[in-house]
Parts: structure tokens; C-alpha cells; sequence
């Protein structure tokens, strides 16, 4: 009996609890105290809200690192978390990443468009980049100024072509790239008789490095093709896998002008986390662009194209998004799938599950298996 009641007169803490505790010192201004309830309560039972609530305290403490990182765990477990990326937003602000602060700002917007306060946090973000991109543009135009307002210096300037250093000290592109322009002007002086532009030391050394040197009938296209190959490759490799919805929107983004970098990105992830990824978050415009992808790497890998379909299909709200899309966008899916998945060779099980598939994707989804199945 008497351990019983000693149980019933000291209660057990519970995450709950504990979280509504950290409110309270929150409240009161009592900072330090409201992080070490949050702590409690992230240690019995982690949420999206008490990592969100214990940022607060950080930032209010202006301990923005240990805020970043709190925002960044309540958006692996919510990442449609919009107060969390509101105070990332301010502790990446603070810490000077505008761009970081940027895309948050950009994504939390995607989310919820008419958030005053995300407006406001973007325009003040987007001003402090700008501004910091004006201080670093600022520093080589000095420099260029400096090494020419001398008037004796004109006349050697133009009498000799500027040297490769000089080159480098206005414009710094990466090897492979500077190899491909090289091999052009080689090209270009032997079919004007002259002797062409020499390949620099750099590149010579970086063909030795790759173990390819190239024999005496190797020709001009065949270099520049190998040199951007070794470019490709390289930007290949630092490809980060996103694990959010939010780290493969910004991803994505990034690489909105090169299909090609897309579709290695999308190669990068392992069909099966799609679900996980994108939870919630899918929009149409990402699930066109996905099928899309999946369409050009068909071609060469049937069989992980339709492993990213069909896992595609498995994220929530994947019926619903087919059922809102524009006539365009399934004009669009109908095309891919009659002149991509259906026009291409395959194995008679790929075939038969692109034919259940399309009845997800095309013509109201869940519906169109109702009239497909028999």
C-alpha cells in the first residue's frame, strides 16, 4: 500500500507534460528552464513541435547554431512544419546563410502563400543576399580597375594578347570546361594555318592523371568529348541524395536547367523512399517532372523507371494530385505513356504493370482501375 501511494503522490514525467512545463518558464521568460523541459520531453517522446519550441529558446537565448539544428529535426519528423521554417529561417539569417535562409523561405511560401510573416522574413532575406552579392562583385571590379589606370599600360595590353594568368585572374572556370575551349582554339588556329592555342600544362597533367592519353589519330572531338565527360562525371558525384521533400524541391530547382542532372538526381534515390520523402508535400508540377525523368531513363533502365512509378504511386495523396491535374498535364502523362512505355521495348511483366499503372496516373486514377482491371 505504501508503495502504491508513494507511485500515486509521484507521478511519472510524460513528454506532454514536460513540453506544457517548457511553455510555461517559455512564458516567463525563463529560457534556459524551458529548454531543459523540451529536452525532457524530446527524450521521452520526439516531436516536430518540442524540437520547433526549444529553437524558440535558443533563439531567444541567440544560441542560433543549436536553433538551425532543433528546426532541422522538427522538419525530418514534419516537413510541412511552416513555424519551423520560420525560425530556421531567422536562425540561418543570423548566422549569415542567406542563400540557405532563402530557399526556406521560397519553400515555406510554396506551402502557405498568403503567410504575411514569410513574405516579410523573404523580402528582408533576399535583401541582406543581394546586398552581400553586391560586396563580393565589388572586390574583382577594384582589382581589374587597379591593373589597367595606368595610360603606358594600355598600349602593352593591346599589343599582346593577355597571358593564361591573366586569363585565370578575371574568370575562373573548371578544368574540364577550360580543356573543351582549348581544344577549340586549337582547332580553330590550324584551320586558319596558324599554329593554334597550345593546351596548358594543367590539362596535359589532368589527361595523365585520368590515364588517358590521347595517341596522335585521336581527334579534336574526341578530346573535348572527353573532357566533358570527366566534367559530367565530377558534378555527377556531388549529388546529394535528399531525404525531405524540401532537400529534393531545392535540389531540383537547382538543377532546373539541365535535364540531364535531374535525371542523375532522381537515378540517386532509391525508389522505395519516395513515399517517405515526399509524404504530403508532392505537388503536380514535381510529379510531371518525375514521370518525365522516369520516361528518358526508360529507355536505358526499364526496370527502375517503373520501380520509381510504381513507388510514386504509393505516396499520400498520390490519387487525389492525379485526379486535380490540368487537362495539359494528362495530355502530357497519356503521350509519355502511349509513345514511351508502351512504344519501347520491355519484358512482359514490365509491360503488364505500366498497363495497371496507367490507370493510376491517367484519367482519374483509382477510377480508371475500375474499368482497366477486368
Amino acid at each position: 500500500m505504501k508503495y502504491s501511494s508513494y507511485l500515486n503522490d509521484e507521478p511519472m514525467p510524460d513528454a506532454a507534460s514536460e513540453k506544457e512545463q517548457g511553455n510555461e518558464y517559455f512564458k516567463q521568460k525563463k529560457f534556459a528552464e524551458a529548454i531543459e523541459c523540451y529536452s525532457r520531453s524530446i527524450g521521452l517522446s520526439p516531436t516536430a513541435v518540442a524540437f520547433a519550441n526549444r529553437a524558440m529558446a535558443y533563439l531567444k537565448l541567440r544560441r542560433f547554431k543549436e536553433a538551425e539544428d532543433d528546426c532541422t529535426e522538427a522538419l525530418n519528423l514534419d516537413d510541412r512544419y511552416i513555424k519551423a521554417y520560420s525560425r530556421r529561417i531567422t536562425a540561418r539569417k543570423e548566422l549569415g546563410k542567406f542563400k540557405e535562409a532563402m530557399d526556406d523561405a521560397e519553400f515555406a511560401i510554396s506551402l502557405e502563400p498568403t503567410n504575411p510573416e514569410l513574405r516579410k522574413q523573404y523580402s528582408e532575406i533576399k535583401a541582406l543576399h543581394t546586398e552581400k552579392l553586391a560586396k563580393k562583385t565589388q572586390v574583382p571590379a577594384k582589382r581589374a580597375v587597379c591593373g589597367f589606370d595606368k595610360p603606358a599600360d594600355k598600349k602593352e595590353i593591346t599589343s599582346h594578347p593577355p597571358t593564361i594568368s591573366q586569363k585565370d585572374s578575371f574568370m575562373e572556370v573548371d578544368l574540364p570546361i577550360r580543356a573543351a575551349v582549348d581544344i577549340k582554339e586549337s582547332a580553330g588556329g590550324r584551320s586558319k594555318g596558324g599554329s593554334g592555342a597550345i593546351i596548358n600544362e594543367n590539362i596535359m597533367q589532368q589527361s595523365r592523371n585520368a590515364n588517358q592519353k590521347p595517341g596522335p589519330e585521336a581527334s579534336i572531338q574526341e578530346l573535348a568529348s572527353r573532357a566533358a565527360s570527366r566534367y559530367m562525371a565530377s558534378t555527377a558525384k556531388s549529388v546529394k541524395i535528399p531525404k525531405t521533400a524540401y532537400d529534393f524541391e531545392v535540389s531540383w530547382r537547382a538543377l532546373s536547367d539541365d535535364t540531364a542532372q535531374q535525371i542523375q538526381l532522381l537515378k540517386s534515390i532509391p525508389p522505395a523512399s519516395l513515399p517517405e520523402i515526399f509524404k504530403n508535400a508532392l505537388s503536380a508540377p514535381f510529379l510531371i517532372d518525375i514521370v518525365k525523368c522516369s520516361a528518358s531513363i526508360f529507355r536505358d533502365d526499364a526496370a527502375l523507371a517503373v520501380s520509381i512509378l510504381e513507388n510514386l504511386a504509393k505516396v499520400p495523396r498520390f490519387d487525389l494530385i492525379i485526379m486535380c491535374l490540368s487537362s495539359m498535364h494528362k495530355s502530357e502523362l497519356r503521350k509519355i505513356w502511349d509513345q514511351v512505355f508502351f512504344a519501347e521495348k520491355a519484358s512482359a511483366d514490365q509491360v503488364e504493370v505500366l498497363r495497371q499503372l496507367r490507370g493510376r496516373y491517367i484519367q482519374g486514377g483509382w477510377q480508371d482501375n475500375m474499368f482497366t482491371s477486368s
